[in-house]
Formats: structure tokens, sequence, C-alpha cells
């Protein structure tokens, strides 16, 4: 497995100069690059691939030496995110998103992310280097973290704000790491449901429930973020006051979505550390299809919208329970969770819940918390499907303690 580290680092400005200079003639590789991809299909009906213009390169740094500057995998890693970019526009409209648009040109006051892939950089001495030929000064940064003990694939420099770079100085740097413990099944299984207004809720093969709500530092901050922009949209774009108000609220932005990263790095540690179980399961959920599915209008369509989509938590924060998963020898499994909330998990029956209907009350006579509803059936569809008879028997046996109901037992195959 590949995990990431984020790094923050202090460049001075001679330092900023030069990285500036990188990424300027990366942005335009990569305008380049799209023009000549948009004008083959628009002239010639014909895709531009990545491969025929990798080799290309070498005449382009010959007739423009300046590109000379840059490390030859800078350039590489340009053309590979414009392909990536491509393949990711066409997937999206093939699988139906007529929302998504093709790349788009990089402006001049753009930083563009530098990427070493490979090579190029080097650890040691509790400092990272990178190789240029912009002028003499060197690009090194203090970093103590040991990478050099590690087999580290790529070095991306960024800047946390693209635009003018105002933002900090970051270096993220992806390493192949192998778990000291391997996974293995030992028949303790954990179902979690994720949603809106909590977090997480979830069920292990015990018959224990775990809640947490999710935490809303947005609701503080976009008061102040709407407050700003009110007053910025009053002043004439690009002037120093719009530019002040403007810089305030990527700061507030900012602000808000690391303490929502702080607050789901630490629920999905305790996740993973206070479980006896090897395997746990999560709904695949859809985030875009979650938003347009529900039946709101004005304000509350509104801020559904902005505290799933804006945020994006909910795939973060599997994310996040994932990698942390595997670093500990368990696994992390997605299954199909659709109306696994309107589904009783007693008798099966699907019921029309909206989504302020917090309570399954089912004809069967069971009633439960939807969410405690949607993690039974999660576990239940997994323990069905993977056909672990013996998982399941164990599950409904705790459940029953607890006082809840139970459906009817799956039925293991005659033998023969």
């Amino acid at each position: 497995m590949q995990l990431t580290e984020k790094i923050k680092i202090h460049p001075t400005e001679e330092q900023v100069d030069v990285l500036w200079t990188t990424s300027n003639l990366c942005r335009l590789t990569y305008n380049f690059a799209l023009t000549e991809r948009q004008e083959a299909w628009k002239n010639e009906n014909r895709r531009v691939r990545y491969v025929e213009q990798q080799n290309k390169l070498p005449e382009i740094k010959e007739k423009f030496p300046q590109y000379k500057m840059v490390y030859s995998k800078v350039l590489q890693g340009v053309l590979k995110k414009l392909d990536a970019n491509y393949k990711s526009f066409f997937a999206l409209r093939k699988n139906g998103d007529t929302g998504a648009r093709p790349p788009k040109h990089r402006g001049k006051n753009y930083f563009f992310t530098i990427v070493y892939n490979q090579s190029g950089f080097k650890f040691g001495d509790g400092n990272v280097s990178f190789s240029h030929k912009v002028n003499e000064v060197p690009l090194s940064f203090e970093i103590d973290r040991g990478f050099e003990k590690r087999k580290v694939k790529q070095v991306d420099i960024y800047n946390s704000d693209p635009y003018k770079a105002r933002g900090d100085w970051f270096i993220s740097v992806t390493y192949d790491y192998e778990p000291e413990v391997q996974y293995h099944d030992n028949g303790l299984y954990q179902a979690i449901d994720a949603g809106v207004t909590k977090m997480v809720t979830a069920v292990n093969s015990y018959g224990k429930f775990f809640e947490a709500k999710t935490a809303r530092p947005d609701k503080y901050w976009n008061k102040k973020i709407d407050t700003l922009k009110s007053r910025r949209d009053h002043c004439k774009k690009n002037s120093r006051r719009w530019q002040r108000f403007n810089s305030n609220v990527k700061k507030m932005e900012r602000k808000r979505s690391n303490q929502n990263k702080d607050y789901q790095h630490k629920l999905s540690l305790k996740m993973v550390k206070n479980t006896k179980a090897n395997t746990i399961i999560v709904g695949d959920l859809k985030v875009k299809k979650m938003a347009k599915s529900k039946k709101l209008k004005g304000k509350r369509k509104k801020g559904l919208n902005r505290s799933t989509q804006n945020q994006g938590f909910i795939s973060r924060f599997i994310g996040f329970l994932t990698y942390k998963a595997k670093k500990v020898g368990k696994k992390v499994i997605k299954i199909d969770e659709s109306y696994t909330s309107k589904e009783c998990y007693v008798c099966k029956k699907r019921h029309d819940m909206p989504l302020y209907q917090r309570t399954m009350s089912c004809d069967c006579g069971n009633v439960i918390d939807r969410d405690k509803n949607s993690a039974i059936n999660i576990i239940e569809r997994f323990l069905s499907q993977n056909a672990l008879w013996t998982g399941y028997r164990f599950f409904a046996d705790n459940l029953r303690q607890t006082g809840l109901m139970m459906g009817i037992e799956f039925l293991e195959p005659i033998p023969g």
C-alpha cells in the first residue's frame, strides 16, 4: 500500500522565485498540450494521446531552451495530469454526469503543482532537495521524518491557495508502506452507516452499537464566511478592499476544512483501534446522488447539499478509515447500501421514509432508529452475500440478547 504525508515548508524569497519559474513553465506546458488536444479534435476529429505529446518534449526543449530548466520528469508529470483529467472527464460523461466539464487552461496567476515522480529528489540529513536548473539557488527544505529509510515514489510541491500562491507552502510525500500485521478474517465484523446528522452509526458482531454525531464547525464558519462574502461582493472586483475580504474568506475556509479533517482523523483512528473486528463494512454511498435524491426545498435543500457535497466529508472519512485499517492489518469493505435505512431489517418491508423521519416503525412490531436499522442491514447484507452462516448466527444471537427483534435466520445448505 502507499501512504502520503503532508509537510509544511518555509521557502525563502529566492526559493519562491525558483518555484514560480518552474510552476510557470509547467503551466505553459499544460496549456500548450491542452490547446493541441482541442485543435486536433476540432480540426481533425482526432484524439491526441499522452505518449504522442511526451515524445515531443525533446523537440520543444530544443526550440524553447528555457524548458531545459525544469527536471524532465516534472514536465512528463504535467502531461500525465492533463491525460488523467481528460480520462476523468470522459468517464464522468460516460456515467451520465452531464455537468462534467473538460479541462481548462490555467491563468498566469495560478501556481501549478510541481510533481517529482520516482526521481529528481533526495532525502538526507533531515532535508529534502530537488533538482532544477533555474539558477544556483538550492531547492532544499528541512524535513525530519526519516524518509531516507523509505521507498519514496513521489513528492509534490504546492501552495494551499493556488491563486497567486497566497497560502502556505507544503510538500506531500508518497511512499510504499508494508503493514507489520497482514489481514486475516477473524470471524468478527463491524458495519458502519455514515451519514449527515450522525457521522457514524456502527454495530459489531456482538450486537453492540456505537454512535458519533457529526462535528459541525461549518455551522460556525459558514455564517462568518457568508457575511464576509456579502461585504466582498459589494466591492469592485480585485480592488484592495475586495482582495482583503477575499483573503479572509480563504483563511476561514481553510480553518473550517482543517477542523473537519482533524475530527475525522481522530474518529476514524478510534473506530479502527477500539474494535476487535478485522473486517469493517461500510456502505458505498454516492454523495452526489444522495444530494440530488433528497426531496427538500429552499434553505433545507441548500443546507443539506452544502453539508454533504461542499465538504465531501463522507467519502473522505471512509478514505481515512481505509488506510488506517490497512496499517494495523484490518480491512474496509464497501457494499451497496441501497434502501438500508428504509428497509426493515426484520421483515424486509420497504417504507417511504423522508429524511426528517428518524425512527423506523414497521407493521411487524419493529421500532428502531433508522441509522441503527441501516447498520444492521449492512452487516446482514454482507454476511448473506458472502455466505458467512456462522458469522450471521453469532450476530443474530447477540442481537437478540440486546432485546432487539431478529428476522428469519439463513439456512445452511445441506451437505452433499
